[in-house]
């Protein structure tokens, strides 16, 4: 069983719902009959991500995140960036100091290290331009990205069995058209799609993008369940997806797709028809079975 947790489902300036970071967990069985999943891969791990999951520990299901008070880190063995806006990474400098520091191995006096997915060049900018102000020193000497994580490069496409969950999730990357600098994909974002070798269903996570229906309409109409970004706004907007695009899918594909990263103003009773047109809003702190 493969399931989906949304750590918050809020945009990244939303003040009501944390940032939509996301985890996934394998299971052999079922959360019913396991105390703990046996893989978790975190998309993202924004500003709110570290608030975000103390809160979700807290949850009945979710105690394999905590340890004595804190967040227990070292039950997130892989970690996937689609690309590097604060409300995707702002939360792993924590994440690589804790598990450096309180949870090193008191035998090797090592820390523990989390997989870190993203593309060469997201992972090359995330060191250089995001961390290594905060964590470039450690042990009397300069670090490197490879003293807090295990980088591995997962290029659009391309799929890794190190990125896999139990040799029966592929989990792969695809380019978005989030931001362009003077062109399309000219600046690194990236969707995620989830799928079952077993039965070859795909879940579709959209990451941060304008609407793109020729880009990735396709995968979306294919896949079982998608989870499709949405600004609520009324006027267009140049770097995130209108409720109003969206409304233009195929009805069969809108009823299989659930919204987050959405703004405050989702309750104000405005969009109190979403269910009608789409599976729905996306909430946090619930768990989405993905695949049985």
């Amino acid at each position: 069983m493969l399931t989906l947790t949304f750590l918050g489902v809020g945009s990244a300036f939303a003040k009501r719902n944390y940032q939509s970071n996301a985890l996934l967990e394998a299971w052999a069985d079922s959360p019913e009959r396991q105390e703990a999943p046996d893989d978790v891969l975190l998309i993202d791990f924004g500003t709110t991500g570290p608030i975000a999951l103390y809160s979700l520990m807290h949850v009945p299901g979710f105690s394999y995140l905590s340890c004595d008070g804190a967040i227990y880190y070292p039950a997130v063995s892989k970690i996937l960036i689609t690309h590097l806006h604060s409300d995707h990474i702002g939360g792993l400098e924590e994440l690589a100091a804790m598990n450096r520091h309180r949870y090193r191995c008191q035998q090797s006096n090592e820390g523990v290290r989390a997989s870190l997915f993203g593309s060469a060049r997201v992972l090359d900018d995330l060191w250089h331009h995001s961390l290594r102000g905060g964590l470039g020193a450690v042990d009397g000497r300069t670090a490197q990205l490879s003293d807090y994580f295990v980088p591995v490069v997962l290029e659009p496409g391309v799929v890794s069995d190190r990125a896999g969950m139990l040799d029966r999730f592929d989990i792969s990357m695809f380019p978005t058209d989030h931001i362009r600098i003077s062109e399309r994909f000219d600046w690194p974002t990236f969707g995620v799609l989830i799928t079952d070798r077993q039965t070859q269903e795909t879940v579709l996570y959209s990451g941060d993008t304008r609407f793109d229906p020729d880009g990735i309409g396709a995968m979306m109409a294919s896949a079982s369940i998608s989870f499709h970004e949405v600004a609520l706004d009324q006027e267009p907007n140049p770097v995130h997806t209108t409720l109003a695009e969206l409304r233009m899918l195929p009805q069969e594909v809108r009823q299989r797709t659930w919204l987050y990263h959405f703004g405050d103003n989702w309750n104000s009773g405005a969009f109190d028809d979403i269910g009608e047109s789409f599976a729905g809003f996306a909430q946090p702190r619930v768990r989405y079975v993905l695949f049985e």
